[in-house]
């Protein structure tokens, strides 16, 4: 795991391609949210996943101008806070959204009919990252804004 200013991250993402789907179309869902360092697919119990690596803000930076764009901090927050066990932080995307550039959460197994996009971060700072991708707002308006840490 990559030590960034204090903070530390490694971020994986996993993702079902399934068997109607281009997988060509699920790696795009897949880089309009994420900047991975590494991709590969796996099977695991007769289902494909593409599954995809990265270290450092970096790789969540599209996510965190999403939720800025489209003003979803507060419920962003919300669920990243739902997300947090430890140094983890998991939470799910909307594989169809995510494909046309649009942030969605998924917090229910049926809200994203071809499955979610799962992403798993492992940080030394849960909430310092969650500051940074959905800091606390007031009438709409970010109170704070959390730089991220400079990448090497």
């Amino acid at each position: 795991m990559e030590l960034i200013g204090g903070l530390s991250m490694r971020v994986e993402v996993w993702v079902e391609v399934r068997p109607t789907e281009d997988e060509e179309k699920v790696k795009r869902a897949l880089s309009n949210v994420f900047i991975y360092d590494e991709l590969r697919i796996e099977e695991s119990e007769g289902k494909k996943y593409i599954v995809a690596f990265g270290e450092g803000f970096k790789s969540l930076v599209k996510i965190h101008d999403l939720i800025k764009e489209q003003g979803i901090e507060d419920s962003a927050r919300s669920i990243l806070m739902r997300g947090v066990e430890n140094n983890r932080v998991v939470f799910h995307i909307h594989k169809q959204a995510a494909y046309v550039g649009v942030l969605s959460f998924v917090t229910e197994n049926n809200e994203s009919p071809l499955g979610p996009i799962t992403f798993i971060v492992e940080t030394n700072d849960a909430m310092r990252l969650i500051d940074w991708l959905a800091p606390k707002t007031s009438r709409g308006r970010r109170l704070y804004e959390v730089p991220p840490p400079d990448d090497p």
